[in-house]
């Protein structure tokens, strides 16, 4: 397991639809593994396998509050199947839009279908925070970021503040 780097906006790869899994096999729980460390180590509650370079299919998340009790979940070709006509606010961020925060509106409830990380189907009605954090995740698969949700001059100032910060950081 490893952590891997989290590509941050602007990043044309961010804006990429990535690809359905065939099959979970050694290489698809490496890359979940991978990433569940990643999403830790950023102190995240959830991450799409196209934020660390690879265009797949695959979420992981946890919501949990409790550093002590990691509950992980792991989503394979997951798909929205019904989504709950009242919408809910959550503050959100992003781990590959760092340091930017916004309420964003989105169904308070939803219904989603994946394989899970032995490949198994499974079907997850969820609400409030986990039904916001999968759709968020989901609309990475798709190439979208939350920030898409604002005002065209709200994200044009967040774009422009991180291609600042991308130029101005120093590596040694």
């Amino acid at each position: 397991m490893a952590v891997k780097t989290i590509l941050t906006e602007p990043n044309k790869l961010l804006r990429q639809i990535s690809k359905p899994v065939e099959k979970v096999g050694n290489v698809e729980k490496k890359l979940m593994d991978d990433m569940l460390d990643t999403m830790y180590a950023a102190n995240g509650i959830g991450l799409a396998a196209i934020q660390i370079g690879v265009p797949k299919r695959i979420i992981v998340m946890d919501i949990s509050k409790d550093e002590n009790k990691k509950e992980p979940r792991y989503f394979v070709n997951p798909i929205i199947s019904n989504k709950g006509t009242l919408k809910a606010t959550y503050e959100e961020g992003c781990l590959s839009v760092p340091n930017q925060f916004a309420e964003i509106d989105r169904p308070s409830k939803c219904v989603v279908e994946y394989l899970d990380y032995n490949g198994e189907k499974k079907i997850l009605e969820a609400e409030g925070l986990l039904a916001t954090c999968i759709q968020h995740e989901m609309d990475h698969l798709e190439g979208i970021l939350f920030i898409d949700y604002l005002s065209k001059l709200k994200r044009s100032m967040i774009i422009k503040k991180l291609s600042k910060n991308k130029s101005t950081r120093i590596v040694v």
